[in-house]
């Protein structure tokens, strides 16, 4: 969430599955492509057809590539390589055929939060601090980005071709995948990678890194402690997911959390989490399940905390009736560009599930307590909790925010005129939530 703490790949294992896209199992695979012989297509070329060649070798023999078979089926292609260069030939082809070839280094960064791709010599990295363009990271050509896109989504379930020319999933090890195919695509395909993190920051470790005070995680601790609703707002890559997380850590051992996301990327430590995923159709167009359908589903499950990893469609619907209705210490998150917007925001999404705005802001006064809101410094790129908001009722009676406190980049945290709205709410269950720390 913050410049000072990376994001930790997990257990650095290849990010794709199988031998990838358009490649057949068994003997009726086809004839292996003819070895390079160099000339105009040069070393590029020729390495792009021993990964073919060692590719279909492997899915031929039904082989897992390891690297002891992809290094038989290199020696099986004898390719004019001797001594060090076998080793790691063998390591670039195992990394080309089941990793992610040219980012497999950044991917291992522990640092690194985000890996774009804009064009084959164009990669850019995000280690906390704002893109930088990674030095020395390149594809051979336009083509080779596709390819890699491609087996990225085929490991992850998803369809990627000219027919359906756009993805948004989850790999193996949580990594989230964007890509986008030409022509929608300018140029070249675009991949976004946002690399998943092994274990939650714990509010020490936010706290520690910046991104938040001492007496705001106070504050943050006895919202979660008091069982009050909240919805962690913020623009993209603000660290949202990341700080609700570290809450969702706080949570009393002995409850239920439920999370309803549409990709799974919540990893709270605590031991008793359910996780339900939503799905896109199939290419048939049938099988779809969204997150409506499991925030319903996670209310028959005996949630302690109903969770909604990121509320953008109808499902408000159902997190507001669900938060009317007995289930406290419900949580979500929300894009939006500061916490006064958030009740326009959601009643934008609460129109596309066909509820007018006086029930939408009758519902949400009366479900939402609290709005933590995070920004990040377009310089350096530090995330940090900049405000907790309130909900209150104007005189219309429609839902509005004031800030109970505001968290100053240098540290203080100051009283805002929602602050007593908040202390009572929270004493109303035995919860101070100054701790003596706000001035």
């Amino acid at each position: 969430m913050s410049g000072g703490i990376g994001t930790r790949r997990l257990g650095r294992r290849p990010l794709g599955l199988g031998p990838g896209p358009g490649v057949g199992v068994g003997p009726g695979v086809g004839p292996r492509p003819a070895k390079s012989t160099g000339g105009a297509a040069g070393a590029e070329g020729q390495s792009a057809a021993l990964v073919d060649a060692v590719r279909l070798r492997l899915a031929e023999l039904g082989a897992e590539p390891t690297t002891a078979s992809v290094a038989a089926a290199l020696r099986a292609e004898r390719p004019p390589l001797g001594g060090s260069d076998v080793l790691e030939a063998v390591h670039a082809l195992r990394s080309e055929i089941v990793g992610a070839g040219p980012l497999d280094p950044l991917l291992a960064d522990p640092e690194v939060t985000d890996v774009l791709v804009n064009a084959p010599d164009e990669v850019w990295v995000d280690r906390g601090t704002g893109l930088t363009r990674a030095a020395g990271i390149s594809f051979p050509d336009a083509a080779a980005v596709r390819r890699l896109a491609q087996r990225l989504a085929t490991a992850a379930g998803r369809r990627l071709d000219d027919a359906r020319p756009w993805t948004d999933a989850r790999l193996p090890d949580g990594t989230r995948l964007h890509a986008v195919l030409p022509p929608p695509a300018v140029g070249c395909t675009h991949l976004s990678l946002r690399v998943a993190r092994p274990r939650a920051f714990t509010l020490e470790e936010l706290t520690a890194a910046g991104s938040l005070s001492p007496s705001g995680a106070r504050l943050l601790r006895a919202l979660v402690a008091a069982r009050l609703s909240f919805l962690v707002s913020g623009g993209t890559g603000s660290g949202k997911t990341t700080l609700l997380a570290a809450l969702l850590g706080l949570v009393d051992p002995g409850e239920r959390i439920v999370l309803a996301e549409d990709s799974a990327e919540l990893r709270p430590a605590h031991p008793h989490v359910v996780r339900l995923e939503a799905r896109p159709p199939n290419q048939e167009g049938l099988g779809r399940i969204d997150l409506r359908e499991l925030v319903r589903q996670a209310l028959r499950m005996r949630p302690d905390r109903l969770v909604v990893g990121e509320v953008r469609g109808p499902e408000v619907l159902d997190l507001l009736t669900a938060l009317n209705t007995g289930h406290e210490g419900g949580c979500g998150t929300v894009h939006a560009n500061t916490a006064a917007d958030v009740p326009a925001r959601l009643e934008a999404l609460g129109s596309m599930a066909g509820l007018d705005r006086a029930a939408l802001h009758s519902q949400l006064c009366s479900a939402l307590d609290a709005v933590v809101h995070l920004v990040r410094h377009p310089g350096s790129g530090q995330r940090r909790v900049a405000e907790v908001h309130v909900l209150l009722r104007d005189r219309a009676g429609f839902a509005v925010t004031a800030p109970a406190a505001v968290l100053s980049a240098d540290g203080d945290c100051h009283p805002g005129p929602g602050w007593g709205h908040l202390v009572a709410r929270c004493a109303a269950r035995g919860i101070d939530p100054g701790g003596g720390g706000l001035r």
